[in-house]
């Protein structure tokens, strides 16, 4: 099966994060890990659909848990 890559409009379609919001969570070393496709500072970034689906399972919290 082949590796689905977003990019950071597509994730916003699908999952309603905005890109400025992914901007902002790679800046700040948290959130959903990325693939940077080319150098610099405004190098193409992209998403493993696995990726985004492992960040919100990993921010899901149970009810009646103990971060609840």
């Amino acid at each position: 099966m082949k590796t689905q890559l977003l990019s950071p409009r597509q994730v916003h379609d699908e999952y309603g994060f905005a890109p400025q919001t992914l901007a902002n969570w790679r800046w700040q070393g948290i959130g959903p890990a990325f693939i940077k496709t080319t150098a610099g500072r405004s190098g193409r970034i992209r998403y493993r659909r696995s990726d985004i689906e492992a960040y919100l399972d990993s921010q899901t919290v149970q009810v009646g848990g103990d971060a609840a």
